[in-house]
């Protein structure tokens, strides 16, 4: 995946998952905590450096909070000074699903799961090699499991 690739997904939309999860707002609100809800399902975003997930490194797999799909794998997480989790790649091409954010007076990439549509944050241009990506990640949109 590179820039090209996001944008090209975010314009024409990202390739299809291989499982969807679908359900109503209150079996949502009666799975998530209030702050997964909000994020997740209304497109919040957690205050920087604040998320339990911020500086956590082990090794593992990085999970949708609310359907469990894989998303994101330790191995490509950094540290991006952003004050939220950040990787550089998701775990597979049809994991994530983009869409142009164009609030706040902004044009940025949102990303979500692609399963569930669950909110997860934004992707950047400004990552590391060999991608140039930086994922911005809720932590209480995703759960570690090791």
């Amino acid at each position: 995946m590179n820039w090209d690739d996001v944008m090209k997904y975010a314009q024409k939309g990202t390739p299809a998952p291989d499982r969807r999860v679908e359900k109503t707002e209150q079996e949502w609100k009666d799975q998530l905590t209030p702050e997964q809800y909000r994020i997740t399902r209304l497109k919040g975003t957690e205050r920087a450096f604040t998320g339990e997930l911020c500086n956590v490194y082990d090794e593992g797999k990085y999970e949708c909070i609310c359907c469990g799909e894989p998303l994101f794998d330790s191995s490509i997480k950094f540290e991006s000074s952003s004050g939220w989790p950040s990787f550089t790649d998701p775990i597979k091409e049809n994991a994530i699903k983009y869409e142009l954010d164009r609030s706040f007076g902004m044009t940025r990439v949102e990303v979500m799961c692609n399963v569930c549509d669950g909110h997860l944050g934004h992707v950047f241009p400004d990552g590391p090699k060999p991608s140039g990506l930086r994922y911005c990640i809720n932590s209480e949109s995703i759960k570690l499991t090791k």
